[in-house]
Order: structure tokens, then C-alpha cells, then sequence
């Protein structure tokens, strides 16, 4: 399985949150005996198991994902270092003759093993305590505004009311006078030893993906993610700022229990923060180039992506 460039094909399996990328990955190890890589950027952590959506404890067994329950939440971990461990791991599995699929919804993941990573400045406590309190006395919208006009195409790229992101791209700037944008344009890229093949699963109807992202939501209430993120807050060492604390699901968990808001309220901003990840990935999954679309509405996903990949490279 080769592209033209002679290198070899490593499948993709991408997709919006909750459209079924897991069952297809399981199934392709099964089928084909792709050894699974995850890439997504809450299930790193370990504890973080019902909010995150990980594979359950039998689904591991059939087909064990690798980079899932690697750091512990009160240890942030980046998309540079996921791309090294990712890389690792593929040489690895080509070196014992096994062939790695990738599979996961976090898109920053994704780009920066395409792309490289940029060298960037590590967090600062002292700029993100100052960027905090400019949210609490000027709103998020001036600082999008601050964002507009030091960095036009990154303000472009992040919403308004996308806090982590907005922060983030504020405080490169404010540490380097640099524009994130232009550190990712001196980004220093290490040749791909493969060939990605894109792979997005995603419902054609928005309504469907909805209503999929509904039904998880409330699985997850059902399962105990309270519970769980109870069981994190209760840790001195974890607080609500960490990245891992930060993902969907779990910070309106934290705000819940922080008083902040009633049952019924969780459960409608947990859904309503879950279809804005969905919007998030799709806008980038729409810019991927030569991606194979399956419509789990209108085709058999497991037949189709077994016909893309066994017709890569031929």
C-alpha cells in the first residue's frame, strides 16, 4: 500500500466527535490487522475515561489503541510531543512489520504531525493570570479584537468565545512580540517518512450528528462523569486551568460542581460546547486536501473505507 511518492500509506480515521470513528478503527484492525493509534487530546490522560469517550476496557482488548492513559491530568501534554511519540510508534510498528493506522478528532494533532511543529514559547503563569483578568473586566470579545490586530489570520481561524485558543495565541504574542501565525510560518518541518490517507466519517445530516452528540452526552451523565470529574477536582495538584481540565465535557463538569449552574443547565452546555467541537473539527476537516468522505447515512462505512484502502496506490 503506496502513494506514487513511493512511500508508504498510513490510514487516517477522522471525523466530528461522536460519528462513529471508533467502531470503523476497531473494525479495520480486525479485518485488515492495523495496529491502532489514538489521537485525541483528552484520552492521554488517565482517570479521564467517560468524558473523553475512550474505547471501553473490552474494545481495548479486541484492538488495543496506543497513546491513550499515557500522562497523568495534572501533567499537560502537547501536540509536539504527540507528534514524536506518534512518529516513534509508527517506525516502531514498521520495524516489527505491522502497519499503524491513526485514529482520533483532534485536528491540531493531525496538522502538526503533517506539518511540523513551530517553536513556540512554553506557558507563562504571570501572562495567563494578566490574560485571565482581562477576560473577567473586558470580555472575550476585546480580546478577540486585540488578537484581530496583532494577528489577523489567527483571529480569523479562532472564535470569539474559544477562551483556551484566544488565550494561547495572546500570550505568544505578548511573550515573543511575534504573531503565533508567524511562528508557525518559520515552523521547521521534518519530512513525512508516509503518506497519510484521510479518512473522514461524519453523518451528511447536521441534525443526525446533533442528535448523536445529544445521545452521548446523556450516555456520559448516566455512566458518571460527575462522578469522575469529582474524583479529579477532589486532587490538589488538579485545577481548572490545566489543558486536561479544559476539554469539552469536563469544564462545564467543574463549573457544575463549582455551583455555577443546575443539572439541566450542564447537560444543555455540555451539548451545546460538544456540537461547537464538532463545528471546530469539520472546519478543519473541510480544508483537508484529497480526504475520502464516508456518509454513515447513505453507505456501508466499514465496506467503504476497506474499498479506499485497498485501492490506495493502486
Amino acid at each position: 500500500m503506496r502513494a506514487p511518492s513511493g512511500k508508504p500509506y498510513v490510514p487516517f480515521i477522522m471525523g466530528p466527535t461522536a460519528a462513529g470513528k471508533t467502531d470503523l478503527a476497531i473494525a479495520l484492525h480486525e479485518r485488515l490487522g492495523f495496529e491502532l493509534i489514538s489521537v485525541d487530546s483528552a484520552m492521554v490522560y488517565r482517570g479521564m475515561d467517560i468524558g473523553s469517550a475512550k474505547p471501553t476496557a473490552d474494545e481495548l482488548a479486541r484492538a488495543p489503541h496506543r497513546l491513550i492513559d499515557i500522562r497523568d491530568p495534572s501533567e499537560p501534554y502537547s501536540a509536539a510531543e504527540f507528534r514524536d511519540d506518534a512518529l516513534g510508534l509508527i517506525d516502531a510498528l514498521w520495524q516489527r512489520g505491522q502497519t499503524p493506522l491513526l485514529i482520533g478528532g483532534t485536528m491540531l494533532y493531525f496538522k502538526v504531525l503533517v506539518d511540523g511543529a513551530a517553536s513556540m514559547p512554553g506557558a507563562d503563569a504571570a501572562v495567563r493570570e494578566q490574560l485571565q483578568r482581562d477576560i473577567e473586566q473586558r470580555g472575550l470579545s476585546a480580546l478577540h479584537e486585540e488578537l484581530a490586530r496583532v494577528d489577523p489570520v489567527a483571529a480569523e481561524r479562532i472564535h470569539p468565545n474559544d477562551p483556551q485558543r484566544l488565550t494561547r495565541a495572546l500570550e505568544v504574542y505578548r511573550l515573543t512580540g511575534r504573531s503565533l501565525t508567524s511562528h508557525w510560518e518559520d515552523q521547521s518541518a521534518v519530512a513525512l517518512p508516509f503518506e497519510p490517507l484521510p479518512i473522514v466519517v461524519c453523518p451528511g445530516s447536521r441534525a443526525l450528528l446533533h442528535e448523536r452528540i445529544a445521545m452521548r452526552f446523556d450516555q456520559m451523565l448516566e455512566l458518571g462523569i460527575i462522578e469522575e470529574v469529582e474524583a479529579l477536582k477532589a486532587r490538589p495538584e488538579i485545577h481548572a486551568d490545566l489543558p486536561a481540565m479544559k476539554s469539552v465535557g469536563y469544564r462545564q463538569v467543574w463549573e457544575y460542581l463549582d455551583g455555577r449552574f443546575d443539572r439541566s443547565t450542564l447537560r444543555e452546555r455540555g451539548v451545546v460546547a460538544t456540537r461547537q467541537l464538532a463545528k471546530r473539527q469539520l472546519t478543519w476537516l473541510r480544508r483537508w486536501q484529497h480526504a475520502h468522505w464516508i456518509d454513515p447515512q447513505a453507505e456501508d462505512v466499514e465496506a467503504s473505507a476497506l474499498k479506499i484502502v485497498r485501492g490506495a496506490g493502486t
